[in-house]
């Protein structure tokens, strides 16, 4: 183990460690962190303070090699040409470019792995939900009655790998949209081909001298996101449940204080399921349970950070160490093992870290490596033994640990999550009437006021996990019920509000008897962030179930990316946008620099698409405004109506004539 040099904390942090984090379990390891001499995160910010204003406003372009170009008032076109307009608008599409990227590329991986479990070279996997095979297979038009399931998995595969590459004609999934909401991509001329070919078009649009019409561009990136939201994320989904089970309630603990004082602590870290579905498997394994025993352990921790938390949450609950700005907390307790990344939101400093305490980082996918950390492909074909080698490799550095280093914070709270759409339904009419028709008709009932979909990562920039708790907590007390994903999710876990008795100490009154009479949490976690295709899914039940418009754009729904800080939540919030579901940010994104830009996002989509972003930095503020635009909603519904209680006499019951 190499010693860090140490540094000294950043005044301004040292001094408000409160005003940075929220939960009980990351001030301690923070402040741990500071003792010691540990980078993180949080410090690096303060290093980074003076960040560049051409930068946060979207002016910048370094596009070509004139430049780069900044855009001042003095210098207001670049060497080509392009205003602010066109750079603020090319550099916004590449950045929902890459979130889609990101989100697709993850689907395409899991597409490839049910194909080899359907051609029988899945080594260990299987096809976990045949009943979810069957019922992808009639959405998207392949036969699958009185066929074997790897046939059909086979067919589907193949269609799905055709989504990726596909030249023309408009994606397979968008007709899992409302039929009214196709109409309206098919008016817009944003329907999108293949994602793979939606993503190439972005780059080749803001390549030097082509596409110079910010409307132009900005249509691209509103159509570029739908191939993630109904293509790649929806795929990834799908194929996630059926390769490893769909999601149903399950109960676990989330925070730092789920690691083991006397355990053989393993954190995996990442997005794709694969490798931890595997992990979770093996780590029951008798050959396993034998090294633990022979080590000196007490027994083996399997926690999750990050997204790769909330795939083996819902499907096995497992528990939750912690979120985005936890992973490299969970290393400074000195507790942990083996950290294990795959790909997607793993700090390049965490090897760094775990210089100072016994941790190995070891990266698994060839395609994200880190410099320090421990390389050892994950191999898919013999994914079981792969797996066991590398929880052996944690169990060996057991015996490395450093009890003077060691800080587990007593800090955990129980949750309930694993909330699919059919979870739901299932859970408001049971096995033979399961349907979305209670929740329809609570909301028509105003008894719920409307859905809210909170999403996305946390930021360094803001106090961590604030605003997401207390817009949560606001939003229940009004009667919303709340449907989270990804880090968010993590953030309310934290807190607390993942359980059904949150709805008896914080839901309004009528929310409150939903919530006891179906036994459901008021807050529902419905999976990682590549899952938020489930909350299209489940707006699209809305709309199917009747009573509450025929388009996304009129059902009582909002999304809220309060502290995002990736270019997945731009891909995430354009296309809820696109599909007619306003969405509110914590942050603007990079393009003040451009009034037309800005306009166009936060106005000029509304008439396009029915729906627009917004901006609103305070959580009860932004409660406030969600109200505002629910209650819209439900006026044109002509669901709003308040009707007084009126107690009858005799001579009213007889002016009834019943």
């Amino acid at each position: 183990m190499n010693e860090t040099t140490r540094t000294a904390p950043p005044p301004a942090l040292a001094a408000n460690l409160a005003d940075r984090v929220t939960d009980l379990a990351s001030l301690k390891i923070l402040q741990k962190s500071l003792d010691e001499g540990v980078d993180t995160c949080f410090t690096r910010l303060e290093t980074q303070r003076n960040q560049c204003t051409f930068g946060k406003s979207g002016v910048c372009c370094r596009l070509c090699y004139m430049g780069p170009c900044r855009i001042t008032p003095k210098a207001p076109r670049g060497v080509c040409g392009a205003d602010a307009d066109a750079i603020v608008a090319r550099n916004y599409l590449r950045e929902v470019a890459s979130g889609t990227a990101a989100h697709s590329d993850h689907a395409r991986h899991l597409v490839l792995l049910l194909k080899k479990v359907a051609e029988g070279h899945g080594g260990y996997y299987r096809l976990a939900d045949e009943q979810k095979l069957r019922a992808a297979a009639r959405q998207y038009g392949v036969e699958e009655k009185d066929r074997e399931a790897p046939a059909v998995a086979l067919d589907l595969a193949n269609l799905m790998l055709s989504e990726f590459t596909l030249q023309e004609g408009p994606l397979q999934t968008l007709k899992l949209a409302p039929l009214r909401r196709q109409g309206i991509w098919r008016q817009r001329k944003s329907q999108p081909t293949g994602i793979d070919r939606m993503v190439v078009e972005s780059l080749h649009r803001t390549n030097i001298g082509v596409d110079h019409d910010y409307r132009n561009l900005l249509l691209h990136a509103l159509r570029t996101s739908l191939a993630d939201g109904w293509g790649g994320s929806r795929v990834a989904s799908i194929v996630s449940d059926i390769l490893f089970g769909s999601p149903s309630p399950v109960r676990s603990s989330a925070n730092l204080g789920v690691l083991g004082e006397r355990t053989v602590n393993l954190v995996v870290h990442g997005h794709e399921p694969a490798l931890s579905e595997m992990l979770a498997i093996a780590s029951h394994d008798p050959e396993i349970l034998a090294a633990v025993k022979a080590a000196g352990a007490d027994g083996l921790t399997l926690a999750g950070i990050c997204c790769t938390a909330n795939e083996i949450l819902i499907r096995h609950g497992i528990p939750v160490a912690g979120n985005f700005l936890q992973q490299e907390l969970a290393i400074i307790t000195g507790a942990v093992e083996m950290l294990i990344t795959d790909v997607q939101c793993c700090m390049p400093s965490l090897p760094e870290v775990a210089k100072s305490y016994h941790t190995e980082v070891v990266s698994t996918s060839d395609m994200a490596k880190t410099i320090g950390a421990v390389h050892m492909a994950f191999d898919e074909e013999h994914a079981l033994d792969s797996a066991k080698q590398l929880i052996l490799r944690a169990i060996a550095n057991y015996r490395h640990r450093d009890p003077l280093k060691v800080l587990i914070p007593q800090v955990s709270k129980p949750l309930v999550a694993g909330f699919s759409v059919a979870a739901i339904k299932y859970m408001l009419g049971g096995t033979f009437r399961a349907s979305f028709r209670p929740l329809n008709d609570a909301i028509i009932q105003g008894r719920i006021k409307g859905i809210v979909g909170i999403v996305g990562c946390n930021n360094p920039r803001a106090k961590t996990d604030s605003y997401i708790n207390i817009l949560t907590r606001e939003l229940v007390q009004k009667e919303f019920i709340v449907l989270k994903t990804g880090c968010a999710a993590i953030a309310s876990a934290k807190e607390g509000m993942l359980t059904p008795e949150t709805a008896l100490e914080l839901a309004g009154p009528g929310f409150r008897e939903v919530c006891e009479a179906v036994g459901i949490p008021p807050v529902l976690h419905m999976g990682s962030c590549v899952d938020n295709s489930r909350l299209l899914e489940a707006a699209t039940e809305v709309v199917n179930e009747g009573g509450l418009g025929d388009d996304l754009s009129e059902v009582p729904v909002v999304g809220v990316a309060p502290e995002w800080m990736s270019e997945k939540a731009i891909a995430i919030g354009c296309y809820f946008v696109a599909s007619g579901v306003d969405v509110i940010l914590g942050h603007p994104f990079h393009i003040s620099g451009s009034e037309n830009v800005t306009r166009y996002l936060n106005q000029d989509t509304r008439d396009l698409f029915g729906a627009s972003f917004h901006v609103c930095s305070d959580p009860v503020q932004a409660a406030e405004l969600i109200m505002e635009i629910i209650n819209r909603r439900r006026d044109k519904l002509g669901i709003n109506r308040k009707t007084e209680r009126k107690l009858y006499d005799m001579k009213d019951r007889r002016e009834l004539h019943v």
